[in-house]
This record gives C-alpha cells, sequence and structure tokens, in this order.
C-alpha cells in the first residue's frame, strides 16, 4: 500500500514540527507539500529523513512558492512538466513504486477574474491551459497522479456559498471549466470527491481572517489528489480523506492535509 498526501504547508521550516506529527500521526508514505517558501539548500533534510522520509524532490524558491516530495521509498525521475510561463516553482514530480507523482501548486490567480485586466489571473490560466495541452497526448494507462493546490474549487458543495463564490477567483465559471477541462485531457478521477459525493460539503481551506474557522465555516476545497484511469483500480475504497482537525493545530497552515491510498 502506498499513502500519499498533499498538504499546502505555508513555510515547510516554520512548521516542520507538524509535518513530523501528521506524517507519524497519519502513516503517510508520500507526501506532496507546496508552497515550502525556501532554496533547495535551505529545506530541512534532516528532519525528514528523522520522520522516514529520506527520498527528496525539491523544487525550492526564495520567499515564495516552491513545492517538494518527500518518500518513505525511493524515488526515481519523472518528465517534468515546465508549465509555468514565470518560472516559478510550482511543480515537482517523481516515480514511486511505479506510480508518477506530479506535484503542483497552481497560481492563485489574484483578485479579479479577468485575464485583460488582471495578468495574475491571465498567469492562472495560461498555467491551466499548457497543463492541460501536456495531459491531452499522454497514454491514459500509465499509473499518474495529479497533486496539490490547485487552487479552484470545482463543485457546487465544494464552497461555502456557491452563490456567492461564483464571483470569487476560485470558483467562477471559468475557472471550474478549465478545471473540468483539464481533468477531461486525462480522464482523470477527482479521488476526494469520487469517494464523498455530492451533496457532502467538503473544504481543504479555510481563512486566516476567521478566529474560528469551524464557526465561521467558510471553507474551499483547493486541494486535490486526482489519477489516470490505469491508476484509479489501485485506489482503495474508503481511503480518501481530508484531515481537518490539523488545521487546528496552534499557528496552523491555512490549508489541511488530503490523503488517499494507493494498492500497488
Amino acid at each position: 500500500m502506498l499513502r500519499i498526501a498533499t498538504w499546502n504547508i505555508n513555510s515547510v521550516r516554520l512548521r516542520i514540527d507538524q509535518v513530523a506529527r501528521f506524517v507519524s500521526e497519519s502513516g503517510t508514505d508520500v507526501l506532496c507539500l507546496q508552497e515550502i517558501k525556501c532554496l533547495e539548500d535551505q529545506f530541512p533534510r534532516g528532519a525528514f529523513e528523522e520522520m522516514g522520509l529520506p527520498y527528496l524532490k525539491i523544487g525550492g524558491q526564495k520567499g515564495w512558492h516552491g513545492v517538494a516530495i518527500a518518500s518513505r521509498k525511493p524515488i526515481t525521475e519523472a518528465p517534468r512538466l515546465d508549465v509555468c510561463r514565470e518560472g516559478h516553482a510550482r511543480c515537482v514530480g517523481v516515480v514511486v513504486d511505479g506510480v508518477e507523482v506530479q506535484n503542483f501548486y497552481i497560481p492563485a490567480g489574484g483578485d479579479t477574474p479577468d485575464r485583460a485586466l488582471n495578468p495574475k489571473f491571465d498567469h492562472k490560466m495560461d498555467f491551466y491551459e499548457r497543463l492541460t495541452a501536456k495531459m491531452s497526448g499522454r497514454d491514459r494507462q500509465r499509473p499518474l497522479v495529479l497533486a496539490g493546490d490547485f487552487n479552484i474549487a470545482p463543485g457546487e458543495n465544494d464552497v461555502w456559498n456557491h452563490r456567492y463564490m461564483s464571483k470569487i477567483v476560485s470558483h467562477t465559471p471559468l475557472e471550474v471549466e478549465t478545471l473540468r477541462r483539464l481533468q477531461a485531457a486525462g480522464g482523470f478521477c477527482d479521488v476526494i470527491r469520487d469517494q464523498i459525493p455530492e451533496p457532502t460539503k467538503l473544504a481543504s481551506w479555510w481563512s486566516y481572517r476567521a478566529a474560528d474557522f469551524r464557526k465561521s465555516n467558510r471553507g474551499l476545497r483547493l486541494d486535490h489528489l486526482w489519477t489516470s484511469p490505469g491508476l484509479t483500480p489501485a485506489v482503495k475504497p474508503g481511503s480518501a480523506r481530508i484531515h481537518d482537525t490539523v488545521r487546528e493545530w496552534t499557528q496552523p497552515s491555512d490549508h489541511a492535509p488530503v490523503t488517499m491510498d494507493l494498492e500497488v
């Protein structure tokens, strides 16, 4: 079995103790992190060795962005997906136990959902378009996981208020359509939503602005684990989970980890 987790950690050095606690409590084998906010030589390698995840692939960037994959099992190189026109550290990939894992931190897109008026939003859409083109030509039977902070909550029950959020970047009709196009290009299964179908409300992110995130209950499901058609049958039924209790920890990330199990 292979337990894969994705987590926007919002500074890996600041929250390294929380990472160690989560890995210990969850039994994660492959951890995909976003927003590590450090360069590769600043990454706390020793701490990951101590927590039993010594195999690392790091895409670092000073102060912002940055992604990493930490694995309990040996890793080999995966195809590079250079789809960020700005050259940010937003994607890193490995192969573990024959499964290709691609970990993304897709741009948030700023505040205005207009490509002409907002370069950040245009960058987000461009990132998706390039990634969709890459996925369109792939062999769907190859075992592939797309993981990470996709910065789009697709379904009506992936946001706290569909009508309100339809005007807000992360859930606008254009973004949802763009995400669905990527999903269709590779025939991907959205594992969390597949195992916990609508109309159940789901969220993996809650703003820091709320003193009590559960009381305000304004969450979004931005963090995803997708599997290719060739891998989807290996997903263990009932294994998909959003670890929302981690959001209750002291000085947490604003995102909660998401996990699934593969029977490989």
